[in-house]
C-alpha cells in the first residue's frame, strides 16, 4: 500500500474514530494531521507546530473574531430589537404576521452580523414569546425561525465566507457578492413555505399600526438599517477590505449601541467581550487544527487521489457537482459548519476546479449547504438554540422546521442544476 493511500485512511478513519469517541474538533484534527505525517514519514514535531501557529496567523481571520464582536454587541445594544420591531410595526398585523417579521427580520440581520447562532438567538428570544401569546403553533414557529437563522452564513458579511476564503485562497469579496442573491431566494422560499403552512394555522388578523407608528418604528430601526449599507458599500466601491469591514462593523455597533441608543454601559461592554472572546477562541483553535491537517492533505495529494477515483464523473461538472453536494448532505447532518469547511473544502476544491467548477460558485454552495445543515439533524445547532431559548423539545423543533428544510433542498437542486443563477450575478455586480 502507498504512502497516499495509507495517509487517506488515516485521514478518513481518524476523523471517525477520534469524533465517536467525542475528542473535540480541534484535538481531532491536530492528531489526525499528526497521524498522517507518520503515515508519510514526514514525522517533525517542529513543523507540526509551525503549522497551528500559521493556522491563525492570518490578516484575513482579523474579520472572524470582529464580525462575532459586532454580533455581540448588535443584540446587546438594542439593534437587532429595533430591527424586529419595525417589521412587526409593518407586517406585524397580517394574519400570520409574525412569520412575515421573522423572515424579514432574518434577512435584515444577516447582512449585519454573518452569524447563524447569534441572529437565531435574538429572534427566538424576542418573537417566540410573542408568537405563544398570540397562539401560533410553537413547532412550526420555531422551525420558521431556525430557518431563517441560517440564512446568516450566506448574506454578507459572512464569517463562514471569511473561513472558507482563508482556508482555500478563494477571494473573500467575491464569495460575499455571490451570497447576495442566494440569500434573498432563501428569504423569498421562506414567504412561500410560511404562507402554505397558514393554510392549516387559523390565526386572528391584529390591528395594523397608524402610519405614524409604522414611520416612528423606521426611523428608530435607522441606524441599524444604515450598518448593512456601510459594510457593503464600503467593499463594493473599494474603501475597504472585507477584514477592515469587520473592523467598522463592529466599531459602528459599539458607537450605536453606546450613544445613539445608550443601551449598553461599562458594565455591559464586559460581558459582551467575554462572549465574544469565548467564541473566537474556538473558532481560532479549530482554524489552528485544521491548517495541520490541510498542510498533510497537500503533502499526501489527497484531492489528486480522489481525482484518480473518480474517473470519468470528471469531464460531467454537474454531475460532479451534484456527488460533491449529496456528500456534503451526508456530512453536514454530523458535523457543524466550521469544522465543515476547515476538514473539506482544501479536499473537494481542488477536484471541482479540474473538472471546471467555478470556484466562487463551490464556495457559495458548500457553504450554503453546510449551513443548511445546521438546521438537520442530529447535530442541528441551530435547532438546539432554538429548543432551548424556547423551551421546547427537540423533537417538537425538528417537526417544525422540516418543511421549511424540503424548501431549502430545493433551493439547493435549483442552484446545482442552473449554477449561472449564482455566477451571472456575481459577474454584473463586479
Amino acid at each position: 500500500m502507498s504512502n497516499e493511500a495509507l495517509s487517506f485512511i488515516v485521514f478518513v478513519g481518524g476523523m471517525v474514530l477520534l469524533m465517536g469517541i467525542g475528542i473535540p474538533m480541534a484535538f481531532a484534527l491536530v492528531l489526525t494531521g499528526a497521524g498522517m505525517a507518520w503515515a508519510l514519514e514526514f514525522w517533525d514535531t517542529q513543523l507540526l507546530a509551525q503549522n497551528l501557529v500559521a493556522g491563525i496567523d492570518s490578516f484575513p481571520l482579523l474579520a472572524v473574531p470582529f464580525f462575532i464582536l459586532a454580533g455581540e454587541l448588535m443584540n446587546a445594544g438594542g439593534i437587532s430589537r429595533r430591527i424586529i420591531q419595525m417589521a412587526q410595526a409593518w407586517v406585524g398585523h397580517i394574519p400570520g404576521g409574525l412569520g412575515f417579521v421573522a423572515i424579514g427580520a432574518s434577512v435584515l440581520m444577516a447582512s449585519m452580523s454573518g452569524s447563524a447562532l447569534a441572529d437565531t438567538a435574538a429572534l427566538a428570544t424576542i418573537l417566540l414569546p410573542m408568537m405563544r401569546r398570540h397562539g401560533y403553533p410553537m413547532a412550526t414557529s420555531a422551525g420558521l425561525i431556525a430557518s431563517g437563522g441560517i440564512i446568516a452564513p450566506i448574506i454578507p458579511p459572512s464569517m463562514p465566507f471569511v473561513i472558507y476564503g482563508v482556508t482555500t485562497n478563494t477571494s473573500i469579496s467575491a464569495l460575499f457578492l455571490s451570497g447576495i442573491v442566494p440569500g434573498l431566494v432563501m428569504g423569498l422560499g421562506l414567504l412561500v413555505a410560511w404562507k402554505l403552512q397558514l393554510r392549516r394555522i387559523d390565526l386572528p388578523p391584529s390591528t395594523a399600526l397608524p402610519m405614524r407608528e409604522r414611520l416612528k418604528a423606521t426611523a428608530r430601526a435607522f441606524w441599524a438599517l444604515l450598518m448593512p449599507l456601510i459594510i457593503i458599500g464600503g467593499m463594493k466601491t473599494g474603501v475597504f477590505t472585507p477584514t477592515e469591514a469587520a473592523v467598522v462593523a463592529a466599531f459602528y455597533a459599539l458607537v450605536i449601541s453606546f450613544v445613539v441608543h445608550r443601551e449598553m454601559g461599562l458594565r455591559d461592554l464586559h460581558g459582551v467581550l467575554v462572549r465574544a472572546s469565548k467564541t473566537t477562541a474556538i473558532v481560532m483553535f479549530l482554524c489552528a487544527g485544521a491548517q495541520v491537517a490541510s498542510y498533510m492533505i497537500t503533502l499526501a495529494d489527497l484531492p489528486g487521489v480522489l481525482t484518480g477515483w473518480l474517473g470519468g464523473l470528471i469531464e460531467s461538472p454537474r454531475l460532479l457537482m451534484a456527488l460533491m453536494m449529496l456528500i456534503l448532505v451526508v456530512i453536514g447532518t454530523a458535523l457543524d459548519l466550521t469544522p465543515t469547511i476547515l476538514i473539506f473544502a482544501p479536499v473537494m476544491l481542488p477536484i471541482a476546479v479540474k473538472a471546471g467548477i467555478d470556484p466562487v460558485y463551490f464556495g457559495l454552495m458548500f457553504v450554503l449547504n453546510g449551513a443548511i445543515g445546521l438546521i438537520t439533524p442530529p447535530v442541528g445547532t441551530v435547532l438546539n438554540v432554538v429548543a432551548g431559548v424556547g423551551r421546547l423539545s427537540m423533537h417538537q423543533v425538528i417537526k417544525g422546521v422540516n418543511p421549511f428544510l424540503l424548501t431549502y433542498a430545493l433551493i439547493l437542486v435549483l442552484f446545482t442544476v442552473f449554477p449561472e443563477l449564482v455566477i451571472a450575478p456575481v459577474k454584473w455586480m463586479r
